[in-house]
């Protein structure tokens, strides 16, 4: 009778185990796919603002030629 206990704890630790490497591995992928965000926010971001001042540029000329 002791043993079942022992091996029903024994059990739940394996379970634990087995849910903290799933989670790890989760953690991992999110995080790569954080980063992957990241880097695309970050393009985004370096595209909207070549855009905003070439745009702009357009308006100064545009001004000159008036």
């Amino acid at each position: 009778m002791a043993d079942n206990p022992l091996k029903d704890l024994e059990n739940k630790i394996d379970e634990l185990i087995s849910l903290c490497e799933e989670l790890n591995r989760e953690n991992s992928g999110l995080k790569t796919e954080l980063a992957g965000w990241r880097d695309e926010r970050k393009d985004l971001l370096d595209k909207n603002e070549l855009a905003r001042s070439k745009v702009e540029a357009m308006i100064d000329r545009l001004r000159t030629m008036e």
